[in-house]
Protein backbone atom coordinates (compact mmCIF):
# COMPACT_ATOMS: atom_id res chain seq x y z
CA UNK A 1 0.00 0.00 0.00
CA UNK A 2 1.43 3.92 -0.79
CA UNK A 3 0.07 6.99 -1.08
CA UNK A 4 0.63 7.67 -4.78
CA UNK A 5 1.08 10.91 -6.19
CA UNK A 6 -2.58 13.03 -7.00
CA UNK A 7 -3.07 14.66 -10.39
CA UNK A 8 -3.75 17.88 -10.15
CA UNK A 9 -6.32 20.08 -12.30
CA UNK A 10 -6.19 21.30 -15.13
CA UNK A 11 -4.20 18.13 -16.22
CA UNK A 12 -5.72 16.63 -18.83
CA UNK A 13 -6.31 13.18 -17.62
CA UNK A 14 -8.75 14.30 -15.48
CA UNK A 15 -11.12 15.11 -19.04
CA UNK A 16 -10.00 11.91 -20.43
CA UNK A 17 -13.04 8.68 -19.89
CA UNK A 18 -11.52 5.90 -17.82
CA UNK A 19 -11.23 2.23 -19.65
CA UNK A 20 -13.48 -0.09 -18.17
CA UNK A 21 -11.54 -2.56 -15.48
CA UNK A 22 -11.10 -6.33 -17.30
CA UNK A 23 -9.24 -8.11 -14.98
CA UNK A 24 -10.04 -8.87 -12.00
CA UNK A 25 -6.49 -9.69 -10.06
CA UNK A 26 -3.78 -8.96 -7.22
CA UNK A 27 -2.45 -5.41 -9.00
CA UNK A 28 -6.00 -4.39 -8.78
CA UNK A 29 -6.72 -4.88 -4.98
CA UNK A 30 -3.47 -3.24 -5.12
CA UNK A 31 -4.72 -0.26 -6.90
CA UNK A 32 -7.44 -0.03 -4.35
CA UNK A 33 -5.67 -0.36 -1.62
CA UNK A 34 -3.12 2.76 -2.91
CA UNK A 35 -6.20 4.84 -3.31
CA UNK A 36 -7.77 4.27 0.13
CA UNK A 37 -3.96 5.52 1.49
CA UNK A 38 -3.81 8.39 -1.05
CA UNK A 39 -7.64 9.48 -0.39
CA UNK A 40 -6.93 9.23 3.27
CA UNK A 41 -3.79 11.16 3.17
CA UNK A 42 -5.08 13.86 0.81
CA UNK A 43 -7.50 13.58 2.96
CA UNK A 44 -10.48 13.40 0.91
CA UNK A 45 -13.90 11.02 0.91
CA UNK A 46 -13.80 9.13 -2.45
CA UNK A 47 -11.07 9.38 -5.20
CA UNK A 48 -10.95 7.74 -8.59
CA UNK A 49 -8.27 5.40 -10.15
CA UNK A 50 -7.75 8.77 -12.62
CA UNK A 51 -7.11 11.33 -9.85
CA UNK A 52 -3.88 9.19 -9.13
CA UNK A 53 -3.22 9.27 -13.09
CA UNK A 54 -4.94 5.60 -14.19
CA UNK A 55 -7.09 5.19 -16.23
CA UNK A 56 -9.28 2.90 -14.92
CA UNK A 57 -12.92 2.71 -13.70
CA UNK A 58 -12.44 2.38 -10.11
CA UNK A 59 -14.00 4.73 -7.27
CA UNK A 60 -12.82 4.06 -3.23
CA UNK A 61 -15.36 5.49 -0.66
CA UNK A 62 -15.03 5.90 2.98
CA UNK A 63 -17.63 8.07 4.33
CA UNK A 64 -17.79 7.37 8.22
CA UNK A 65 -14.51 5.60 9.56
CA UNK A 66 -16.41 3.30 11.40
CA UNK A 67 -18.13 1.53 8.16
CA UNK A 68 -14.98 1.38 6.34
CA UNK A 69 -13.86 2.33 3.35
CA UNK A 70 -15.82 0.28 -0.33
CA UNK A 71 -14.53 -0.29 -3.39
CA UNK A 72 -16.41 0.08 -6.77
CA UNK A 73 -15.32 -1.27 -10.03
CA UNK A 74 -16.52 -0.16 -13.44
CA UNK A 75 -19.88 1.58 -11.48
CA UNK A 76 -22.09 3.35 -13.34
CA UNK A 77 -26.20 4.99 -12.88
CA UNK A 78 -29.01 2.39 -13.27
CA UNK A 79 -31.66 5.21 -12.23
CA UNK A 80 -31.85 8.47 -10.56
CA UNK A 81 -34.32 9.97 -8.38
CA UNK A 82 -36.20 13.65 -10.47
CA UNK A 83 -35.78 14.82 -6.97
CA UNK A 84 -32.18 17.18 -6.83
CA UNK A 85 -30.37 18.68 -3.82
CA UNK A 86 -27.60 20.66 -3.25
CA UNK A 87 -24.43 20.06 -1.87
CA UNK A 88 -21.06 21.24 -1.57
CA UNK A 89 -18.39 19.30 -3.67
CA UNK A 90 -14.33 20.01 -3.88
CA UNK A 91 -11.47 17.43 -5.44
CA UNK A 92 -8.72 15.57 -4.10
CA UNK A 93 -7.41 17.49 -7.18
CA UNK A 94 -8.31 20.75 -7.02
CA UNK A 95 -7.87 20.79 -2.82
CA UNK A 96 -9.00 23.60 -1.33
CA UNK A 97 -11.63 24.96 -3.20
CA UNK A 98 -15.75 24.11 -3.22
CA UNK A 99 -19.10 25.23 -4.66
CA UNK A 100 -22.34 23.82 -4.28
CA UNK A 101 -23.23 21.29 -6.72
CA UNK A 102 -26.69 20.24 -7.85
CA UNK A 103 -27.48 16.51 -7.66
CA UNK A 104 -29.68 13.90 -7.90
CA UNK A 105 -31.06 13.01 -4.36
CA UNK A 106 -31.48 8.95 -5.00
CA UNK A 107 -29.19 6.66 -7.22
CA UNK A 108 -29.28 3.28 -7.98
CA UNK A 109 -25.80 2.27 -9.24
CA UNK A 110 -24.55 -1.05 -10.28
CA UNK A 111 -20.69 -1.95 -10.03
CA UNK A 112 -18.47 -4.55 -9.63
CA UNK A 113 -16.51 -5.74 -6.65
CA UNK A 114 -12.98 -6.97 -6.45
CA UNK A 115 -13.63 -10.18 -7.38
CA UNK A 116 -15.58 -9.21 -10.48
CA UNK A 117 -18.94 -9.65 -8.62
CA UNK A 118 -21.65 -7.76 -9.82
CA UNK A 119 -23.67 -5.73 -7.34
CA UNK A 120 -25.99 -3.33 -7.15
CA UNK A 121 -26.61 -0.25 -4.62
CA UNK A 122 -29.14 2.54 -3.36
CA UNK A 123 -28.46 5.32 -1.90
CA UNK A 124 -29.28 8.78 -0.89
CA UNK A 125 -27.65 12.51 0.34
CA UNK A 126 -24.07 12.40 0.68
CA UNK A 127 -23.58 8.53 -0.76
CA UNK A 128 -25.34 9.54 -3.93
CA UNK A 129 -23.93 12.88 -4.16
CA UNK A 130 -20.57 11.24 -4.44
CA UNK A 131 -21.22 8.01 -6.50
CA UNK A 132 -22.26 10.73 -9.18
CA UNK A 133 -19.06 12.89 -8.29
CA UNK A 134 -16.84 9.75 -8.91
CA UNK A 135 -18.86 8.31 -11.64
CA UNK A 136 -18.90 11.74 -13.46
CA UNK A 137 -14.78 11.84 -12.79
CA UNK A 138 -14.91 8.42 -14.54
CA UNK A 139 -16.79 9.56 -17.51
CA UNK A 140 -14.16 12.55 -17.65
CA UNK A 141 -16.38 15.37 -16.16
CA UNK A 142 -14.53 17.34 -13.75
CA UNK A 143 -17.14 18.51 -11.25
CA UNK A 144 -16.31 22.25 -11.53
CA UNK A 145 -18.22 21.14 -15.09
CA UNK A 146 -21.33 21.23 -13.05
CA UNK A 147 -20.84 24.68 -11.97
CA UNK A 148 -22.37 27.85 -14.18
CA UNK A 149 -19.29 29.36 -16.26
CA UNK A 150 -19.34 32.33 -13.82
CA UNK A 151 -18.82 30.14 -10.08
CA UNK A 152 -16.20 27.92 -12.56
CA UNK A 153 -14.53 30.98 -13.67
CA UNK A 154 -14.22 32.14 -10.31
CA UNK A 155 -13.16 28.99 -8.80
CA UNK A 156 -10.29 28.47 -11.11
CA UNK A 157 -8.91 32.06 -10.37
CA UNK A 158 -9.25 31.07 -6.92
CA UNK A 159 -7.16 27.79 -7.48
CA UNK A 160 -4.46 29.40 -9.66
CA UNK A 161 -3.88 32.25 -6.72
CA UNK A 162 -3.87 29.60 -3.90
CA UNK A 163 -1.37 27.47 -6.44
CA UNK A 164 0.93 30.05 -6.64
CA UNK A 165 1.34 31.50 -3.30
CA UNK A 166 1.73 28.04 -1.95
Amino acid sequence: MTIRPIVRYPDRRLAMPARPVTTFDDALRELAADLLDTMRAAPGIGITAPHIGVSLRVVVLELDAKAGAQTYVNPQVEWASSEMILHKEGSVSMPDVNDEVQRHARVRISYQDLDGNMQSEESDGLRAVCHQHEIDQLDGLFWIQRLSRLKRERLIKKFEKMSRNS
